[in-house]
């Protein structure tokens, strides 16, 4: 999901300004702190506040998490991370193999799906054709 991040004129701001520009809920903001991902300064009064570079992490987060790895190896990745304008480029070598290893599961797991399609497929296509009409009947919506 692509988020429109609007210009933000100040220094810094609070969770529900955050939350407003990376679409994340501070529910979540708050569990990214607990796990190590965000560090936000935090106020004599208690209050977290975030700064713009926190916005493009959180999105960062994000597609990090989609791409199937855990949180703890998005919090010891962050940090060898530069940055090409929005784009992450991994810094480290030492975390490459661990990027390797996810993208390795990744592909495997795709291969079993695709498998698995197969075989749904060759199976459906043994079905006689008054059963693939019964059981498109069933799919239809009641009128």
């Amino acid at each position: 999901m692509d988020v429109i991040v609007k210009p933000y004129i100040g220094g810094t701001m609070r969770i529900g300004e955050l939350e407003r520009r990376s679409g994340v809920n501070r529910r979540l903001l708050r569990y990214y702190e607990e796990q190590g991902l965000l560090r936000p300064e935090r106020k004599p009064n208690g209050y977290r506040e975030y700064a713009e570079p926190d916005v493009a992490a959180v999105r960062h987060i994000r597609n990090l998490l989609a791409a199937g790895l855990s949180t703890a190896t998005i919090a010891d990745l962050l940090p060898c991370m530069g940055k090409d304008g929005d784009d992450l480029i991994a810094d480290c070598p030492e975390l490459l193999l661990d990027l390797h290893r996810e993208h390795a599961r990744i592909q495997a797991a795709i291969h079993e799906l695709e498998t698995a399609r197969t075989t749904l497929e060759a199976v459906i296509a043994t079905a006689p054709p008054e059963a693939e009409r019964a059981a498109r009947a069933m799919l239809a919506p009641a009128s």
